[in-house]
């Protein structure tokens, strides 16, 4: 059981930001502070939430802390986001049918 859950951990900006960086393969800490607009602490106090909610991993590596995108808790989110989805793809398609039969 996590600490906070995976919605929670995601509704924060710079939490997403990470799991973007994260998303193109695994990264030390230090490499994400560069990316970011904040401070080492920032970034590390961002990494615990993410960590707590089993969105990330981390593992040591040398001095360094390396830290990689675990999907899974994500594929809950999705679950969820389904039917708004499908909500979000019925009204486009009402959209497109209107501007065809109204040039």
């Amino acid at each position: 059981m996590y600490a906070m859950s995976a919605y929670a951990a995601l509704a924060e900006p710079h939490r997403r930001r990470i799991l973007d960086l994260l998303r193109t393969g695994e990264r030390p800490a230090g490499e994400l502070v560069k990316h970011l607009d904040l401070s080492q602490p920032g970034v590390s106090k961002h990494l615990k939430v993410l960590r707590e909610a089993g969105l990330v991993a981390v593992r040591t590596h040398g001095k360094q802390r390396v830290y990689s995108l675990r999907p899974e808790p994500l594929a809950e989110v999705a679950e969820w986001l389904e039917p708004y989805r499908m909500l979000w793809s019925q009204r486009l398609d009402a959209l497109e049918r209107h501007l065809e039969d109204n040039p």
